[in-house]
């Protein structure tokens, strides 16, 4: 396939277009929330448990098919891997809306992450390929700003399709979207990846490639460390809708909670990338794992002291928006700190990277989601634990990786 010869698009519209295919999984995963008790309704599903894999599935497939559409991007260039995934995501929307029995409407999930992967990936790899240096940086937050507004108003816009219609038709809009995606992506964007620079991957470089990535022990902690907090957010969107209802008795109000609750997550994301510059990664990454850790103890004692076992709304509030916007400084953080060993296997590395977060969280997020329907104090607890879990494993890994680095001496450091 020759390299389009059309000039690349212009910066406004380029960053429009790159958040639109980045937050296209998170539309499908927050649009949902609102009509969870109808879908369970609609197929006779009333247990908890059954109605988180609505979010956890597509996680899963998410998950895989970063550990595909990334390494393919760089074989057959950037467009025609974001055209394959965005048909599996339209398939998946057709899937989930008109099945007739809860196992097809899950498998439907399961492809609308597995396909949303393609374009949520490789449009970073599309920025990488435009922009350098500090405009690459620039670019990223402008995408980065868009994105954020999604998990805000997404909530809103599905419990809008609720007021006029059918919940199956929140996936006839998923399906509307992404097609509109890909004809602006298909007629507007010019592929960016030259044939020269596209790779030829085989079975033996994937291995290398794959070795050298888990033989670094500051990406796998990250990894670790990514997937365990990532576990509990996605249980906790899978139990937020049900939790607000029979908790709050908030329900037309829903939406606007969780938005609140998104844009903290945005906010810490806006100051991160400045503070960055200042304190560093690592600082960062210790100082927001140690707040959480607190903010849960202090949440807890606070329960327990008043003898109350589910709190008031705006003490949840509170207590979620500070936490949250701990969350916004890790995931960003996280993942730049797993990538800065792997230098020349970035592309396989980082699909590596997202198929392990996603495939940890799914498991924890599936565990600790039941808990949090029984007692929303569970929810304080688990953010407390793995706070503390995972400050205590980045700071082995440094103790250990910064010992085996002394005693190798000084040649082996500098390398």
């Amino acid at each position: 396939m020759m390299l389009d010869s059309r000039t690349r698009l212009a910066q406004t519209e380029f960053v429009i277009l790159m958040a639109l295919m980045t937050s296209l999984v998170a539309l499908a995963i927050d649009s949902m929330l609102p009509a969870f008790d109808k879908i369970g309704a609609s197929f006779s599903v009333t247990s908890p448990d059954q109605l988180q894999l609505i979010i956890a599935v597509l996680f899963l497939g998410f998950g895989f098919g970063q550990l595909v559409f990334g390494p393919l991007s760089d074989v057959f260039g950037r467009k025609p891997p974001i055209y394959w995934g965005l048909a599996i995501f339209m398939a998946g929307s057709v899937l989930s809306g008109f099945s007739s029995n809860f196992e097809f409407f899950i498998l439907g999930r399961f492809l609308q992450g597995f396909g949303g992967a393609a374009p949520r990936i490789i449009s970073l790899a599309l920025v990488r390929d435009e922009y350098v240096g500090n405009s690459m940086a620039r670019i990223t937050s402008l995408v980065m700003t868009v994105f954020i507004l999604v998990p805000a108003v997404a909530p809103a816009l599905g419990q809008l399709v609720l007021f006029f219609a059918h919940w199956r038709q929140i996936f006839i809009l998923l399906f509307l979207v992404s097609l509109a995606i890909w004809l602006w992506f298909g007629i507007r964007q010019p592929e960016t990846l030259s044939i020269e620079k596209r790779r030829v991957l085989g079975f033996k470089s994937f291995m290398q490639a794959g070795r050298l990535t888990f033989s670094q022990s500051t990406t796998v902690a990250c990894m670790i460390v990514s997937g365990l907090v990532f576990g509990v957010f996605v249980g906790y969107l899978g139990a937020v809708q049900t939790l607000f209802i029979k908790d709050f008795d908030v329900r037309e109000l829903f939406p606007m909670y969780f938005a609140i609750l998104a844009l903290a997550i945005g906010s810490a994301s806006f100051f991160n990338s400045r503070l960055v510059m200042v304190f560093g990664i690592r600082y960062l990454v210790s100082f927001s794992l140690v707040a959480m850790f607190t903010l849960a103890v202090i949440a807890l004692l606070a329960l327990l002291f008043y003898e109350i076992a589910t709190p008031p709304l705006w003490f949840f509030m509170l207590y979620m928006m500070a936490t949250f916007f701990c969350v916004g400084f890790l995931f960003g953080n996280l993942n730049a700190l797993a990538m800065i060993p792997l230098g020349h296997v970035a592309g396989i590395g980082s699909a590596l990277l997202g198929f392990v977060q996603n495939a940890i969280a799914v498991v924890v997020g599936l565990f600790v989601g039941g808990y949090f329907l029984k007692d929303i104090r569970y929810l304080i607890v688990a953010f407390g634990t793995v706070s503390f879990i995972s400050f205590v494993l980045l700071k082995a890994e440094k103790h250990f990786s910064n010992r085996a680095v002394s005693l190798s001496g000084p040649k082996s450091a500098q390398s």
